[in-house]
């Protein structure tokens, strides 16, 4: 067998874990002709090949803004409660297809409710319902992060912390903050996420993505952050990795959206491997798999080819990325007592 296909092979069969991944990044592309088809989106073709240019990342002209503009284009699809449980059931059932084993799957109640002006509350219900479903049918343990745009006004991001604390019990178990961190600095949403952490909620912000490493320590120290949504300038600053290491939190890299979004200009310098170098605790993750048209496999075979990161690297990854999870502390331990055992055969 060709050494890359086997080498394909076994990162497939190994059990992962996501971190970051978004649910407006995660629709298939049949499911959007269905959905165009029922509901009558005016599309000047409803073929796969045709949606694909506007809902996937297809040539070779990176940046921020054409990335964005994909999302733009995602949400005309949330027509009815159906389509967004559709949806939210595939989202679960592709990750459960490559082998991840747990999920936390954000989504941001705003983008899914706003056009057809469904409310927060009904939208997050029709996530969890649908979430419940497929992870029970899929076998794969599930949770939600409600993600708040830091383009909102901040009384929309004391509303989705609301919504967040309703669903407690029905998968919520955090809250993000997202969206463009040049121009909405997050000390605005201070109060807001501290509401959350006062209810129980786990914090992870979207920082030092296009942003700096200031972003990072503003999003450690004034919003609480356990975890941080990309963070790939930290490196930027050695008292922000720092600071990163004595509090002990977590970045969520996801290297194929960096590249994809003209951040990280060429893959093999990411700063995924400095990250490493520095002792940074590291979790490799999607971010959105059919914008990137790509698989969490997908990401481990790039990053051990383009950066020479190492199996041993990425099964530490992985078990990185079950103890900073957003789980009660007794399902972290068994679970990563079960991804010990699993992953030594690797």
């Amino acid at each position: 067998m060709n050494p890359l296909t086997e080498l394909r092979r076994r990162l497939g069969a190994m059990p992962k874990v996501d971190l970051h991944r978004h649910l407006e990044g995660s629709l298939r592309l049949r499911t959007l002709s269905d959905i165009a088809l029922e509901h009558g989106i005016d599309l000047p073709s409803y073929d796969i090949e045709y949606l694909r240019r506007f809902a996937t990342v297809t040539d070779d002209i990176y940046d921020f803004q054409r990335f964005l503009e994909k999302f733009s284009f995602l949400r005309g699809f949330y027509t009815s409660q159906e389509a967004v449980e559709r949806i939210a059931y595939e989202a679960v059932a592709d990750a459960a297809a490559d082998n991840v084993k747990y999920l936390e799957l954000r989504f941001n109640p705003v983008a899914l409710a706003r056009r057809q002006q469904f409310s927060y509350h009904d939208v997050a219900g029709w996530v969890c319902a649908a979430v419940g479903r497929a992870a029970c049918d899929t076998n794969v343990t599930a949770n939600l992060i409600i993600q708040i745009g830091r383009e909102e006004p901040v009384e929309v991001g004391h509303g989705l912390v609301d919504v967040a604390l309703a669903f407690r019990e029905h998968g919520v178990v955090g809250v993000d903050l997202a969206g463009d961190e040049i121009r909405h600095p997050a000390a605005a949403f201070t109060e807001v996420f501290r509401r959350a952490r006062d209810g129980g909620l786990h914090v992870t912000i979207h920082a030092g993505e296009a942003g700096d490493a200031s972003n990072v320590r503003e999003a450690i120290e004034l919003l609480g952050a356990e975890r941080i949504g990309h963070g790939i300038r930290a490196i930027d600053s050695p008292e922000v990795m720092a600071l990163a290491r004595e509090r002990r939190i977590a970045f969520e890299v996801c290297p194929t959206s960096n590249i994809q979004t003209g951040l990280v200009d060429q893959i093999g310098r990411h700063p995924l491997v400095t990250m490493l170098a520095q002792g940074a605790r590291v979790t490799i993750n999607t971010d959105d798999p059919s914008i990137c048209d790509m698989t969490l496999t997908d990401e481990y075979m790039m990053v051990m080819l383009a950066m020479s990161v190492t199996l041993q690297q990425i099964k530490r990854a992985i078990l990185t990325a079950v103890d900073v999870s957003f789980q009660a502390q007794g399902d972290r331990e068994r679970m990563a007592a079960w991804f010990q055992r699993e992953l030594a055969s690797f």
